[in-house]
């Protein structure tokens, strides 16, 4: 059995967990961030003042059983209201059971097990730290922007093409024995994919994870983004991308999976329109591994979602493929 630990969060974790639970003999882990705070997520944590559940509940999702039974829950789980303006309105059903299990529970942890159990996924789901906080970043211009959301979709005067050089929480925050354990005792990390900033570097900055991350044995792997991010990471190239995992989880990726496969260019002419392009590949060594890795079907927006999304998505099963690989070095 190999224990493989996915950090990070939103639809890449998900993409990329329910391809790697058809895989053998794996236990799989996900650890996500603690500091999201847009969309239906950062409403319920204003109101109730509990960790993010919007992460943790794709994560729960995608490790669900793929019973007929399971199949329904996984539905429900996902099901994103799109009536009631003053109330339901853009919450989803699976982010409203998980606060109501915390609220009757008393405890993150015990809400997030109750809820495995309901799901019999095939794993476990973490938060990175059971405080809460909030992420900073720090631009190349000196301004310094408060809050996941704002920084995962700015808006003006914050100029998106302004390289982040500094990302820490408010206040700060520590990691817990379960996480540290589950990185301890990987064989595999994998990072990615995801916004560079906010879905992966925000667990980095919880104090204990890179000192974990770098005290295990386990392979560090990286898979990079589709295309760049306005507001994270405009402009950057796979060497960026590297030299930032490399900086804050304090060791190099053992290895980078790239797509080498052209977008379809209806999807390009769409992300050029948000200033984002496909991330170039500039490096050479045999720590990169470029394959097609993309899903061929594109995303269409749920009604009553206000957060911007990914228009296409890294195809979970050639990931897996490629994990199987890199776990039989």
């Amino acid at each position: 059995m190999k224990n493989i630990v996915v950090i990070g969060g939103g639809t890449g974790s998900y993409t990329i967990l329910s391809g790697l639970k058809k895989l053998k003999d794996v236990h799989l882990t996900a650890i996500v961030p603690s500091t999201d705070s847009g969309g239906s997520t950062g409403k319920l944590r204003d109101e109730f003042g509990y960790l993010p559940v919007g992460d943790t509940r794709q994560c729960l999702v995608a490790l669900a059983e793929n019973t007929e039974e399971q199949m329904l829950l996984r539905n429900l789980f996902s099901y994103r209201f799109n009536k009631g303006e003053d109330g339901l309105k853009g919450h989803n059903f699976g982010n409203l059971f998980l606060t109501a299990l915390r609220d009757t529970l008393g405890d993150e942890l015990l809400a997030i097990q109750a809820a495995q159990k309901l799901l019999n996924i095939q794993g476990s789901v973490l938060p990175v730290t059971l405080d809460k906080c909030d992420l900073v970043a720090e631009y190349e211009n000196g301004e310094v922007i408060t809050g996941e959301h704002i920084i995962d979709e700015p808006t003006y005067p914050h100029d998106g093409r302004q390289r982040i050089v500094k990302t820490y929480t408010t206040p700060k925050a520590s990691t817990h024995k379960n996480v540290v354990a589950a990185i301890i005792n990987a064989d595999l990390i994998i990072c990615g994919p995801g916004d560079l900033y906010s879905s992966i570097i925000a667990n980095f900055v919880i104090g204990g994870v890179s000192d974990a991350i770098k005290k295990s044995n386990a392979k560090l792997v990286y898979i990079v983004n589709l295309v760049t991010k306005f507001g994270q990471t405009f402009g950057y190239r796979v060497s960026d991308h590297v030299n930032e995992i490399t900086k804050y989880a304090g060791r190099r990726p053992d290895y980078v999976l790239c797509n080498c496969s052209e977008l379809p260019h209806d999807v390009l002419e769409k992300y050029r329109m948000q200033n984002d392009y496909p991330v170039e590949n500039d490096l050479q060594d045999k720590s990169i591994i470029c394959k097609d890795l993309l899903a061929s079907e594109q995303i269409k927006t749920v009604q009553g979602d206000i957060l911007l999304r990914s228009l296409i998505r890294h195809d979970g099963n050639k990931v897996a493929q490629s994990i199987s690989e890199i776990l039989a070095k």
